[in-house]
């Protein structure tokens, strides 16, 4: 594959490298002139930096994808930031949970109209399709994207993000990425994704803790030849300033309902894995991804009962006692340090399977716990009895060979 790495970086000492890869010349670049200036060494984000993106969408019918999340340092919607300063958005894209950001995990959202702008909604989690329709790509000239993600294979909306990436190579439209900080972007770790495995929770082939920001994984999609047809978009990436991929980076709104605070966060490569599960991992509860239990398991020192509620309408284990350990006493580090922990699914499927009890869900015939895995390998080591540190070892050349292969796709320091 032909590659051109353009740099755009004019004279801007606090960001210190801007690289992006593309397989077509000119396809790809990293908007980032002089002007933007920052107080203090704080991160700036893409939606603070209202000099770099207004010229560029100045005079253009403008399409967001975005959500709860997409709100500058001061705490306003990245939309009303844009309509104030003059730019027409015609049509919002809301991924996963909606525009809002308060339904379910894949739960189907309708279609609907922004109440304070008039503005209206296309779902792309209606249950219909997860594309938008003819009549909406006709309705702009650019798609903005600005979602807050938490950097998994699994967390869906860098999916929905590619989708519309190639909905607009379908339609000849631009592409803009106004970038985040990924608040596990500290690390790389877990298998790249088998590719016979791509679903709705795995969409390119990357190890399921990437540690890229949105725009970084725009840029690899399009350079890497991921999109359909291996064609690419016309992208832009705005980047963020004084960040780098060790900034600890503490989001200002939960990205979903299920994640709630830091610790869920740096809990959730490691606990994700229960959705595959009959074990709960806490949803329907105050601590979702901070436990583990199910009705079972034995000599536990942590009761807890999901219960229906905002966000968790039908928990797995819905109004069972369950008996399991409670992770809120973790420390930040701790956790960052260790990466994805297998000690707590080992732990779960030796106590149920010693007792006869099912531990993988029946959902019928992809098993969705090899799914958020992204092989079927790690499966296989878990029911040969091999201890977490064995699964970990299994997966270290992929973690390897991705971090080289990622490499000229980050715009921020590692």
């Amino acid at each position: 594959m032909t590659r051109t790495i353009k740099l755009a970086l004019l004279s801007l000492a606090m960001l210190t490298s801007v690289a992006a890869c593309a397989a077509q010349q000119k396809k790809t670049e990293v908007k980032n002139d002089e002007g933007t200036t920052a107080a203090s060494t704080s991160v700036v984000l893409a939606a603070d930096r209202i000099d770099q993106y207004v010229p560029l969408l100045k005079g253009k019918r403008i399409a967001l994808l975005s959500n709860q999340t997409g709100i500058t340092s001061k705490g306003k919607h990245v939309l009303d930031v844009m309509l104030e300063n003059g730019l027409k958005v015609t049509e919002i894209f809301s991924p996963e949970h909606g525009f809002r950001g308060k339904a379910d995990a894949g739960e189907h959202v309708s279609s609907s109209v922004d109440e304070k702008t008039g503005i209206p909604i296309a779902s792309l989690y209606d249950g219909k399709s997860n594309r938008p329709s003819k009549e909406s790509m006709d309705k702009f000239d650019v798609l903005v994207t600005d979602l807050q993600d938490v950097g998994l294979r699994y967390y869906t909306y860098y999916i929905t993000m590619a989708n519309l990436m190639e909905a607009c190579i379908e339609h000849n439209k631009e592409f803009v990425v106004f970038d985040r900080p990924n608040p596990n972007g500290m690390y790389v770790d877990g298998p790249i994704l088998d590719m016979e495995l791509k679903s709705g929770v795995g969409r390119f082939p990357i190890c399921t803790v990437h540690g890229m920001t949105m725009g970084e994984i725009a840029l690899m999609a399009n350079g890497e030849g991921w999109l359909k047809d291996g064609k690419q978009v016309k992208l832009t990436v705005i980047p963020c300033l004084n960040y780098t991929h060790q900034t600890r980076y503490e989001l200002p709104i939960a990205p979903s309902p299920n994640l709630p605070n830091m610790l869920s966060i740096y809990l959730y490569p490691s606990i994700c894995y229960f959705e595959g599960t009959t074990v709960s991992l806490g949803r329907g509860t105050d601590q979702p991804f901070q436990c583990y239990g199910h009705p079972d398991m034995t000599c536990r020192p942590f009761d807890f009962t999901p219960t229906s509620r905002f966000g968790a309408k039908t928990p797995p284990q819905q109004d069972k006692l369950c008996h399991g350990v409670d992770l809120r006493g973790l420390k930040y580090e701790d956790v960052i340090a260790r990466g994805i922990d297998l000690t707590y699914v080992v732990d779960a499927y030796q106590d149920l399977r010693s007792q006869g009890k099912q531990f993988y869900l029946k959902t019928g015939k992809r098993n969705f716990f090899n799914l958020l895995m992204g092989n079927t390998q790690v499966a296989e080591m878990l029911e040969a009895g091999k201890s977490a540190t064995e699964i970990k070892a299994s997966w270290q050349p992929d973690v390897e060979k991705f971090k080289a292969q990622r490499k000229p796709y980050l715009l921020y320091a590692e």
